[in-house]
């Protein structure tokens, strides 16, 4: 995706005179043809993610549309505040592109890993936040929602799943229809739960938007009375969504998820989805040992 990402926000720069990109130090040479094209209009602010956040601000409120990038433990956790503050509260449109996600950064530790990014931000009023599953998706999504006036969250991930799907903004994606149960899959967990659920009698639903949330899929194609969501951060970050659009309804709601714990050891990004119990057979057997429990 990061290729993709240097494509697509260049794109938009060539394309729209208000379009400002900030980074930093993160992504540099991917950014390089756009920087020398445009230099009133890229600039690597450095390590310094708070005033970069903070310029952003300025600029949407001199209406410019800023694109904020950097890995995301620095611009979600790190700079928490100047989103919500100058972004959220003063209402202004801008879009915040992440790298890294969860911890795909495996080997660099606590300090570049950020599985709380969407449970945190979705504290934010108004905020949005889309997690593509391919950079296919990602350009689409972005070109979609990049210039709506709204803060919006694009979290990019290392991992991609094969195949693109047409996907649209704020809808979701109905990738099988069964009567057992109902696997909701965000983003890169899609390829993992297609492959676990594929003999399986169950509905999936694919999400790229969790805010604004797609209520009116999941309560059109909600089968069986067991719903499962299946999601690459900190399990239960959109629980109240679900909630709201199950109420009224007799289900029982489960979530597969990063756990909230800290992996204590180093390694790759799938040798952490193994210590969670977050690869493909392991799915599979939590999502069976879901849908036969009574």
């Amino acid at each position: 995706m990061r290729k993709q990402l240097a494509d697509t926000v260049g794109d938009a720069i060539k394309a729209d005179d208000k379009v400002v990109l900030l980074f930093g130090d993160v992504g540099t040479y991917g950014f390089r043809h756009a920087a020398a094209q445009f230099p009133s209009r890229v600039y690597n602010v450095g390590i310094l993610e708070q005033s970069m956040v903070s310029m952003a601000a300025g600029l949407s409120m001199q209406g410019f549309i800023p694109v904020v990038h950097t890995i995301a433990a620095f611009l979600v956790e790190r700079s928490f505040e100047q989103i919500k503050d100058d972004f959220g509260y003063q209402g202004l449109g801008g879009n915040f592109i992440s790298i890294g996600a969860s911890y795909d950064m495996a080997s660099w530790g606590c300090t570049h890993q950020c599985p709380a990014d969407i449970g945190i931000l979705k504290n934010i009023p108004e905020i949005e936040v889309v997690v593509p599953g391919t950079a296919s998706e990602f350009d689409s999504l972005f070109k979609e929602s990049y210039d709506n006036g709204h803060p919006t969250y694009f979290r990019l991930s290392f991992n991609n799943n094969i195949g693109n799907l047409k996907v649209n903004f704020g809808k979701a994606n109905v990738i099988k229809k069964g009567k057992k149960a109902t696997v909701v899959a965000v983003g890169p967990m899609l390829d993992r739960v297609k492959e676990a659920c594929k003999d399986m009698d169950v509905t999936v639903l694919y999400y790229t938007t969790l805010q604004p949330f797609d209520y009116k899929s999941l309560k059109k194609n909600i089968s069986g009375d067991k719903l499962i969501v299946c999601e690459p951060y900190y399990s239960g970050a959109f629980a109240v969504d679900i909630s709201q659009a199950m109420s009224g309804r007799k289900i029982a709601i489960s979530y597969i998820g990063v756990p909230r714990e800290f992996p204590h050891h180093y390694g790759t990004t799938g040798d952490i989805d193994k210590s969670f119990h977050l690869a493909l057979n392991e799915i599979k057997i939590r999502i069976a040992k879901i849908i036969n429990s009574k």
